[in-house]
């Protein structure tokens, strides 16, 4: 299934059992305001734009890069000297906490920000420009709606390895990394779902 925003700009593809959730005019600066949830209800992923993206880098913390993928069609023009945008899976804190509490963290979605290359990172910052400032596709990991295997007592970063390897990650994946520019060129309306050719 596709999905296209209800501006003509932006379109991702996503599971056939999954709903999309467009509750249009609710954002409180305007811009799109999604809601992807499973088959049981669950979130997945939210998109959201006309985002501010300033960010500033407070207090480094430990970092796990969990998984990565360039977003090269998410690229602005004329922006070679920014890191395009790119899928990533990442986390921060402490990696023996049993629970997500700040500053321990996980969560998937597009940055702009280049890979880290050491132990410690700035805070998450998962937006990427989208006229007329900024986007966000993701949401934060969380155990009760991200179905994960293994052991419920393990430490809350070793649950998000684990969700990595699973279905519903792999699906959560595809869906966000397939965001693009939609080729209608900016038609408005509400936003609408197409079935994919047979």
């Amino acid at each position: 299934m596709t999905f296209t925003t209800s501006d003509g700009t932006l379109s991702f593809d996503y599971p056939a059992t999954w709903v999309i959730r467009d509750p249009a005019g609710e954002a409180p600066l305007g811009g799109e305001f999604v809601d992807v949830v499973n088959a049981a209800g669950k979130q997945m992923a939210a998109l959201r734009t006309n985002i501010v993206t300033g960010a500033e880098c407070g207090d480094q913390q430990p970092y796990l890069l969990i998984d990565s993928q360039p977003m090269q069609a998410l690229a602005e023009p004329g922006a070679a000297d920014q890191s395009p945008p790119r899928f990533v899976f990442e986390a921060r804190g402490d990696f023996a906490a049993k629970e997500a509490s700040p500053p321990t963290y996980a969560s998937y979605g597009i940055t702009m920000m280049p890979e880290e290359t050491g132990p410690t990172s700035c805070p998450m910052f998962q937006l990427f420009l989208w006229p007329p400032s900024g986007a966000l596709f993701g949401q934060a990991y969380d155990p009760t709606k991200n179905t994960t295997p293994g052991d419920p007592g393990l430490p809350y970063l070793e649950k998000a390895k684990l969700y990595a390897t699973t279905a519903e990650y792999q699906d959560v994946r595809k869906m966000i990394t397939s965001l693009r520019p939609a080729g209608n060129g900016g038609a408005t309306g509400t936003g609408t779902v197409t079935e994919p050719a047979k």
